[in-house]
């Protein structure tokens, strides 16, 4: 055995035996510190009693001994009494435990010492915010919250301070923002007439609404949920099992509507994909969808053949023929809107039924188109976002954060409805926004929580519907059992034996007829397609291969692929 294992065993076998001892000896030292308590006490009464009182105290004294001696048992009893007062008495009463600091006298001096540099006016003498000034001057209306961080605060400023430039507020808010606590959200109100800053915390969103029908209008969608603030009315929501009424964020689209297109840049992870699905569900009850899936993630392969549901596209080849099909789409429905309105007639049914693009990542192809020399399929959404309002065709265009750069001014100037998700900061949150963001971010955010903007209104906190893919076999069995239950049709993803044959329904759309009905020839050609296929969006392309070229499909036009 080595020496250091003989001294670490040594060490731990005195630390246990003094351990040990001091279990054993403390009765002992209990009573000798009482027994010391009480000759001090003994020692500083006879120094406070006068000389001329000592004989007799003396003599008192020495009666009560000898009567104690006298009494049966007496020796005995006055030890024990002895030694019962001495360990009362040397007994250590817990000192009473300090009371807590108000948190206003910790934290606000240490906002105000902050603020100093950026408030503070060091040609004036008697400026409000200096070295040695006070804080209480500063700020009034503040509050804390049960863990005692800062909840509302009303600040005061100098009336020379720039609080009409972004920059200036930017760097107050962040400074605001680190002394509070960067795990929330702040409102910052400035009142420039009156040089106040008015900062509130806001209370964390309900992240567990999962996907479900919604009680809104036709035209109507839920983007997502905020706070009181935000909305002017509420819904009923299953939330946890109870409903509760939650305020939402309310897009209207149609002919009527102001912002008929939308705009969701976000970051990885961060729920831009889960909006998508969302207003597909809420979509597919009233419209028809063309979902183009520009990463190829299969995100949306649980869209795949459901009723109303054109197309779902992964590759360029298929987003370019989609697109190209709804620019003529588009073209039809204005002329046909426009036939009608001339004869004084009602417009047909397949040219209200309002139809949804849906483009997620739609930038990856548009890359990939410019290096191989084709077209971008940017281009192809000018007609659909110029004329999309009139002719019931409305746009989504979902990408990263990181990619704004890349969308194409067209779409960025008719998207006025903007969502960003995920962690932005104040540069970032307005650029994806289109305007100014006066909510400060917090460090970490969950899956679907963000900001929605709509028109010249102002941003409003969001947080997306749960509406995770059915197929992902590693998300919460009830989540993706409330997705199934709003797609059109029962979910076949346990185990379908036999796929079931594909119908392609396919015409030729003519420019020059346009304003004429289809004609209605129905065509069903049964394709056998593994199952792994239906995901990865070749079932369709198998199916469109599989059709006699020139036939057509009853009701609306349908592309040629």
């Amino acid at each position: 055995m080595s020496l250091t294992r003989h001294l670490t065993r040594g060490r731990d076998l005195a630390r246990s035996a003094g351990d040990h001892a001091a279990d054993v000896f403390a009765p002992l030292a209990l009573i000798g510190r009482g027994l010391r308590r009480h000759a001090d006490w003994a020692k500083a009464r006879w120094a406070a009693t006068p000389k001329e009182r000592r004989g007799p105290t003396l003599l008192v004294g020495a009666a009560v001994v000898l009567g104690v001696l006298l009494l049966p048992h007496g020796p005995l009893l006055a030890i024990v009494a002895l030694v019962a007062s001495a360990a009362w008495v040397g007994h250590t009463p817990k000192a009473p435990a300090e009371p807590a600091p108000d948190p206003a006298d910790v934290k606000l001096p240490a906002l105000y010492a902050a603020l100093t540099p950026y408030f503070g006016g060091y040609d004036d003498p008697g400026a409000l915010y200096r070295v040695d000034g006070e804080w209480k001057a500063a700020f009034d209306g503040w509050e804390f919250d049960a863990d005692g961080r800062l909840a509302a605060v009303e600040i005061a400023y100098p009336a020379y301070f720039t609080d009409t430039e972004p920059a200036a507020r930017a760097r107050i808010e962040q400074v605001v923002q680190g002394k509070a606590g960067r795990s929330r959200e702040y409102r910052f109100d400035w009142d420039e007439e009156l040089n106040r800053l008015r900062v509130s915390a806001l209370a964390p969103l309900p992240a567990d609404v999962a996907a479900q029908r919604f009680v809104t209008a036709p035209g109507e969608i839920v983007l997502g949920f905020t706070d009181g603030t935000g909305s002017q009315r509420t819904i009923p929501v299953e939330q946890g099992g109870v409903t509760e009424q939650q305020p939402p964020v309310v897009w209207r689209v149609g002919p009527r509507s102001a912002e008929p297109h939308l705009l969701a840049l976000g970051a990885p992870g961060h729920g831009t994909s889960t909006l998508l699905r969302s207003i597909a569900l809420q979509a597919l009850p009233l419209g028809d969808l063309v979902v183009v899936d520009g990463a190829s993630t299969g995100e949306h392969a649980c869209l795949v053949n459901r009723p109303g549901v054109h197309t779902v596209e992964t590759s360029l080849h298929g987003a370019l023929a989609a697109l190209e099909w709804c620019a003529q789409e588009t073209e039809r429905r204005l002329v046909a809107l426009n036939a009608a309105r001339h004869h004084g007639l009602a417009a047909p049914a397949d040219v209200t039924r309002p139809l949804w693009i849906l483009l997620d990542r739609l930038t990856e192809l548009s890359e990939l188109a410019h290096a191989e020399g084709r077209t971008d399929p940017q281009e192809l959404l000018e007609v659909p976002l110029r004329h999309g309002r009139a002719a019931r065709v409305t746009v989504v265009f979902v990408d990263a954060l990181d990619a704004r750069d890349r969308i194409s001014p067209t779409v960025r100037a008719c998207t006025r409805t903007r969502v960003v998700l995920g962690p932005v900061n104040a540069d970032s949150g307005a650029a994806a926004l289109g305007g100014p963001l006066d909510i400060a971010p917090a460090a970490h955010t969950p899956p679907g929580r963000g900001y929605a903007r709509i028109g010249t209104a102002a941003p409003v906190r969001l947080q997306v519907p749960v509406t995770v893919d059915p197929l992902d076999e590693d998300a919460p069995a009830p989540l993706r059992d409330a997705v199934v239950a709003l797609l059109p049709h029962r979910d076949a993803r346990a185990g379908a034996a036999a796929p079931a044959p594909l119908v392609a329904e396919l015409v030729e759309p003519s420019r020059a007829d346009l304003s004429k009905e289809p004609a209605e020839v129905p065509v069903e050609v049964p394709v056998e397609v593994p199952a792994k296929d239906l995901t990865s969006g070749l079932a369709m392309d198998l199916a469109r291969e599989a059709a006699p070229a020139g036939e057509s499909a009853p009701g609306r036009p349908r592309p040629v692929w």
